[in-house]
């Protein structure tokens, strides 16, 4: 385990003095009346249709705590969907000053699903708040993740959580996070969440997009009116496309370039950097249960398993799989990433939306099944998920690793490694890859056999045209498993490359 006393040292505040905070807020929404007084015509929410100051959001919040006869404890009430993004941001913060917690639910949800989970929660899809569902004091946010039963997971934050959250960003990532933040994506993504509230928070404001648009997002920053952006790996490199074909000169207002959701290719790095020059790049790794875990400045010399350096108020421990506790959290091999910090979730909302859960704890530790390492340094490595690891030839084969080699390659947009059964070697690996533009043999294997070591690199390789995806923008690994298993020999839509790469 990593110690307390030194955690200043694992904060990686690259040589600068601890940047002093806004007061310590004891609710998310609190700063909305701290920057209505002293700012009161800064702008707090701009989406393109909907621009309110702070003291004009500060009016809206008042009158849903004014209108509030709650007694209880918070209970979920959903957002009201129908509006703008900065109308939803809206709906969202008057459900929080009315006392009760904000569940955001997926448009992409079918009509079924959304009952379901309707149901499960005990929330009316009119403003409401459950009858008979309480949730624990400090709760405001009832987000969801993907399930693999196909029932989305509900969890619950605390304000004390995301302000937590908030204040390790302004340390690890500087006074930049005090800038006009833009999140271009859904609300229903907690990652857009929490940077339309960070923007709050700090008092710079928020400039919102009901759908990602790649263009509209490089106008907002190109025109300064916003300084810092948050974003997923996808977003960035449809931007780079973009900014490249349209032959944009680089972007020079931009400040503060963050970077989670999924791994990101760093062989783009240099070329993010070169479209917003004055930019810092950082990239997080967290999960929704956890908040924040690691970051690191993003560099393309970086290796492709390090994550960075731990946030300064998270602690980490690694087990072993067997359950052996290294007496170091420096363990040479990989185990399961434990997690200590303020910023980690409260629970799942109810049994029935846990399911498909592989949360672990341990007391004060959480686990959320990611398997790595620390490095001599402190840098933690990612290797993958314990759920996905396979073994080959008596060796795990962990497919995150495979598949962060095939996408640094700039011909492919996104891989999925499966696990095929073998006679001989018990299983293999086939890759299924997206492609950005048509890859030969010998270029693949040559990027491979530089890269891998043998019983990691895929048998079988297949390209498929319609990527799946899920809401959250991510690789739906499991629908690849599910087309694979029932055609062995790869779907009729998929190209099958008619080689083996060499070595394997």
């Amino acid at each position: 385990m990593l110690d307390p006393d030194h955690a200043s040292e694992r904060s990686y505040v690259a040589g600068a003095a601890r940047i002093a905070s806004p007061p310590e807020f004891e609710t998310v929404h609190d700063p909305i009346a701290y920057w209505a007084a002293r700012t009161p015509k800064a702008t707090a929410i701009d989406d393109g249709s909907l621009r309110l100051s702070f003291e004009a959001l500060a009016e809206q919040i008042e009158s849903a705590a004014k209108s509030s006869a709650r007694a209880l404890g918070p209970a979920p009430v959903w957002v009201d969907e129908a509006g703008t993004p900065g109308e939803q941001l809206v709906s969202f913060l008057r459900i929080l000053a009315a006392g009760d917690s904000a569940a955001v639910g997926d448009p992409d949800w079918s009509p079924e699903l959304r009952c379901k989970i309707t149901e499960l929660l005990g929330a009316s899809s009119t403003g409401t708040p459950a009858r008979d569902l309480t949730l624990p004091p400090g709760s405001f946010y009832v987000g969801f993740t993907s399930g693999s039963t196909g029932v989305p997971k509900g969890f619950v934050r605390s304000h004390r959580s995301w302000t937590s959250s908030f204040e390790a960003c302004l340390e690890a990532f500087g006074p930049a996070v005090r800038t006009p933040l833009l999140a271009p994506g859904r609300l229903s993504h907690s990652l857009f969440l929490f940077g339309a509230l960070m923007g709050l928070w700090s008092g710079a404001g928020v400039r919102l997009q009901s759908r990602f648009s790649a263009g509209a997002a490089l106008q907002t920053l190109g025109q300064g009116d916003a300084r810092s952006l948050i974003a997923v790996p996808s977003q960035l490199i449809v931007m780079l496309e973009q900014a490249h074909r349209h032959g944009l000169r680089a972007i020079e207002k931009t400040q503060l370039v963050m970077i989670g959701g999924a791994a990101w290719p760093r062989a783009r790095t240099p070329q993010l950097q070169s479209l917003f020059p004055n930019a810092r790049i950082v990239e997080f790794y967290g999960a929704s249960e956890t908040s924040f875990i690691a970051w690191t400045d993003s560099r393309s010399d970086l290796p492709a398993t390090a994550v960075g350096r731990p946030f300064a108020s998270v602690d980490l421990r690694i087990d072993r799989v067997g359950g052996a506790r290294e007496d170091s959290a420096l363990a040479a091999s990989p185990g399961l990433i434990y997690v200590r910090s303020p910023m980690v979730f409260t629970d799942y909302v109810t049994p029935s939306l846990a399911c498909g859960a592989t949360i672990l704890r341990d007391g004060e530790w959480l686990s959320v099944g990611d398997m790595g390492h620390l490095d001599a340094d402190g840098v933690l490595h990612l290797v993958g998920r314990k759920q996905r690891m396979f073994v080959v030839q008596g060796k795990n084969l962990f497919p995150e690793e495979v598949e962060q080699v095939l996408t640094d390659h700039p011909s492919i947009a996104a891989a999925s490694v499966q696990a095929v059964p073998d006679g001989v070697r018990g299983m293999h690996a086939v890759a299924v890859l997206e492609l950005v533009q048509p890859i030969d043999r010998a270029t693949l294997a040559d990027w491979c056999r530089a890269r891998l070591e043998p019983y990691k690199t895929p048998r079988r390789v297949y390209v498929c045209a319609d990527w799946p995806r899920t809401t959250g923008g991510k690789t739906d690994h499991a629908a690849l498993t599910q087309c694979l298993a029932a055609n062995p020999e790869g779907p009729t839509d998929w190209q099958a490359l008619p080689w083996r790469l060499p070595g394997a």
